[in-house]
């Protein structure tokens, strides 16, 4: 379940970032995860990790960010910090960053 969500989100943000450039527009697209979707960042674990770091040469108007609330709730579960994959960004709160963006007029797509 979580590793076919995480590959449909995925695809989404290549899609949506390939039409936009087709047209000759650009688009900023941010990743947000948290709870179980954090495991898409997490080095030791991501199903997707070489996607995720393809996406870094790829397609450099897609980020990453990771809920630090949840990365604080999995390292005292597992008694260290779990290793993020390179270039994502920590915020202390994954869903308020998301509410953040959706009232500065970014469009929230939850696939």
């Amino acid at each position: 379940e979580e590793p076919a969500k995480m590959r449909a989100v995925l695809d989404v943000a290549a899609n949506v970032s390939r039409h936009y450039s087709g047209e000759g527009d650009e688009v900023e697209i941010v990743i947000v995860a948290f709870n179980g979707g954090l495991d898409m960042l997490l080095a030791d674990r991501s199903p997707v990790k070489e996607r995720v770091m393809g996406f870094a040469k790829s397609m450099p108007n897609v980020s990453f960010i990771a809920c630090g609330n949840t990365l604080e709730t999995l390292a005292g579960r597992e008694g260290r910090q779990p290793p993020l994959l390179e270039g994502v960004t920590v915020v202390k709160t994954g869903v308020a960053t998301l509410l953040e963006l959706a009232e500065k007029n970014w469009t929230i797509v939850r696939p």
